[in-house]
């Protein structure tokens, strides 16, 4: 059975006479929530192939299609991260952890892959030879991310980070 509608009496009714006018934001107001992928992979190809395809399926359902020019920077990021951690950071038995946030306020990516490993620390690629069978994939990092890192992992091992815009 349905109710019938009632007239709301003049008393609860809601006027503007005398409210505050909002200047902007409520500074007390908690920040909105970033988008964040966090999430374990085997280290193995596979699990760096299921990061950047994860990394790639996140970004669609925040608003970055697979073929946009953020999408695409992110994944190619995550793929040499990811593959890095495999490769160079490999502990039997442990994973790699992925990390990717969204800042839509600063309109900025951060991706961040963490291995066991404490040693063979990533170095800024200085130069490169025809011959060489490595050192490519972190200046396709230096070139694509607005700045990148590493830090110490508690209590064992490394992250290695990447900052990048994300251009509309």
């Amino acid at each position: 059975m349905l109710k019938p509608e009632t007239a709301p009496d003049e008393g609860s009714k809601k006027g503007t006479e005398g409210a505050a006018q909002s200047d902007g934001p409520d500074p007390a107001a908690p920040e909105p929530q970033r988008p964040v992928l966090s999430r374990q992979f085997t280290s193995s190809p596979r699990g760096a192939r299921l990061a950047r395809r994860m990394a790639v399926r996140h970004l669609g359902e925040w608003g970055f299609p697979p073929m946009s020019e953020a999408s695409c920077t992110v994944a190619l990021l995550v793929a040499e991260l990811a593959a890095n951690a495999v490769r160079h950071g490999r502990v039997p038995g442990r994973d790699f952890h992925l990390l990717v946030a969204f800042d839509g306020r600063a309109s900025r990516f951060r991706i961040e892959v963490s291995d066991a490993c404490p040693d063979r620390l990533p170095v800024h690629p200085v130069s490169l030879t025809a011959e060489g069978e490595s050192g490519r994939g972190l200046l396709l990092v230096d070139v694509l991310a607005d700045r990148w890192g590493w830090e110490p992992r508690v209590p064992i091992g490394k992250t290695v980070w990447a900052d990048v815009v994300a251009t509309p």
